[in-house]
């Protein structure tokens, strides 16, 4: 076992989502496949590393949901949990957010 894995075997699931963040830009389909876990718990590990990340002096960036269709940004929503159709133009064709920590 490598140095990498001995680590990732040691650290809770949500170490493992913030560890992914740091490295690099990812969407909660992409944190899931990394760590083994359904989409839908990502969501709610993010919120909890999102508080942890400010106690720490870093912070989750969230890129927006985007409409494909009409460009919408919902940059309002504070929610993680994807949202179901555009508030613009009621089409459910929404490009993925995107989170970083730093």
């Amino acid at each position: 076992m490598t140095k990498k894995q001995e680590e990732t075997y040691s650290q809770t699931i949500r170490q493992q989502i913030a560890s992914l963040l740091v490295e690099k830009t990812r969407t909660a389909r992409e944190i899931s496949q990394a760590t083994g876990i359904r989409q839908k718990e990502v969501y709610d590990h993010l919120s909890h590393i999102a508080r942890s990340a400010i106690a720490q002096g870093k912070k989750l960036r969230v890129l927006p949901f985007r409409c494909l269709s009409c460009g919408f940004v919902f940059e309002e929503r504070k929610r993680f949990t994807p949202a179901s159709r555009c508030p613009r133009c009621k089409k459910t064709h929404l490009e993925f957010p995107t989170y970083h920590l730093s």
